[in-house]
């Protein structure tokens, strides 16, 4: 569950990642996350009885953004493990606790890609470090870049990304309860980014 709420984000994408950002400064133009259209819900089974769903939003990141060349593109998000929503504030409390996260006020989770594999017209695998409970994984976010270019109502340019991953709650030293409630934990990230001026 832990696992979850620290992403995609994050990540993702999530998480983040979302998409195709360029790496090279000189060739990639630097997007900031919006942090009013930027989401990462994450899902897991319990005890086979419901999905149960979480969130995070309003965090921070940017893009390096090359249509040209997006295996150049790079992503970079962080945002703090309490911004976690769960909708009952008993179920945030016991993920905040020292069963899962004992999470302090600024512990962060971020994520840093590393590598981006071109896939499609508009998809890409993002490979990249995702720090979550003071643990660092690699993991590969499946990215779709969603829409590019001016925004119709801020006149800048602007672009969307989807992405998706599963996490593993063990790989994080968050397994409690597994396998009942289930080890994997279910990522979808969705982002959108201004270009910096």
């Amino acid at each position: 569950m832990r696992t979850a709420l620290r992403l995609a984000a994050t990540s993702l994408a999530l998480p983040l990642a979302i998409a195709l950002a360029p790496a090279t400064a000189d060739a990639a133009d630097r997007y900031v996350l919006d942090a009013s259209h930027s989401q990462i819900v994450f899902s897991y089974d319990h005890l086979g009885y419901s999905t149960t769903y979480g969130m995070f939003s309003g965090f921070e990141g940017e893009i390096h953004f090359d249509q040209d060349d997006p295996a150049a593109s790079s992503v970079t998000v962080s945002f703090p493990v309490r911004s976690m929503l769960t909708g009952w504030e008993a179920r945030f409390e016991h993920f905040m606790s020292d069963d899962f996260f004992g999470a302090a006020e600024d512990e962060l989770v971020s994520f840093v890609s590393t590598g981006i594999e071109v896939t499609g017209d508009d998809t890409a695998l993002i490979t990249g470090d995702l720090t979550l409970n003071e643990v660092t994984r690699e993991v590969v976010l499946d990215a779709r870049l969603n829409a590019a270019g001016m925004h119709p109502m801020e006149e800048r340019e602007w672009a969307g990304f989807d992405a998706t991953t599963t996490l593993l709650r063990s790989d994080y030293d968050l397994g409690l309860f597994a396998p009942f409630i289930s080890d994997a934990v279910e990522v979808t990230i969705s982002v959108e980014a201004m270009k910096a001026d």
